[in-house]
């Protein structure tokens, strides 16, 4: 390990710790209620974007600056703020469907897994390939800009390996990893779950890149 890998941990043991001490954790809780897509926008544009940074990290053998990176941070601020959204209209979505009977939730612990589940795996199926397409034609875009080029829709659309993404990122990623995550994060009480799902992406991101790298 080098001096950027330490840094890189103790930021991130940094932020996680403002969960453990009591003053910072009522703090983030105050805040996550009160205001809530401010608070997305920070979880998803300082953890995503660390998630970027690691992954080039595993890649590469070295720290590298992504690609527009300041642009990348803005997108995943966004998401953030739109994550925020989605995760709450697919989990009143579902407890309305449960209450018309148009679904089983069963009763107990049970019946909150399976809420769980209804909820992950629609948003996953609806949502989550629409916001994965449009992740990727942003940063199709940045790349191609910061690389001086002026690239219209079409042609940013036309630069996407999208049968790579429809058989790998929505085929492997969303029943293997994102379906069974997010039901683990709606178990969770609600103002922790934006803040797991941007460490969900930290996560996904090494895997992909210890994959990438062994492929490699």
């Amino acid at each position: 390990m080098n001096r950027g890998d330490f840094l890189w941990l103790g930021v991130l043991c940094g932020l996680s710790a403002i969960l453990i001490v009591p003053f910072t954790h009522q703090i983030f809780i105050s805040n996550t209620q009160n205001h809530p897509y401010i608070m997305g926008f920070i979880k998803f544009a300082v953890l995503a974007t660390m998630g970027e940074l690691l992954a080039l990290r595993i890649v590469s053998g070295r720290w590298i600056k992504p690609v527009g990176m300041p642009y990348k941070c803005l997108i995943w601020g966004l998401i953030g703020m739109c994550i925020v959204l989605m995760f709450d209209i697919f989990q009143n979505g579902v407890a309305g469907s449960v209450r018309n009977g148009l679904l089983f939730a069963g009763n107990g612990e049970y019946s909150r897994v399976l809420n769980a589940f209804y909820i992950s795996t629609i948003m996953n199926l609806t949502f989550g390939p629409v916001f994965m397409a449009a992740h990727r034609v942003t940063d199709t875009y940045i790349d191609l800009r910061e690389g001086g080029q002026n690239p219209g829709w079409f042609s940013v659309v036309a630069k996407i390996d999208w049968q790579g993404f429809i058989r790998f990122v929505v085929g492997k990623t969303i029943p293997y990893f994102w379906i069974p995550a997010h039901t683990i994060t709606f178990l969770l009480p609600p103002e922790y779950r934006v803040l797991m799902a941007a460490y969900l992406s930290i996560c996904l991101g090494a895997i992909l890149s210890y994959a990438r790298r062994s492929r490699n």
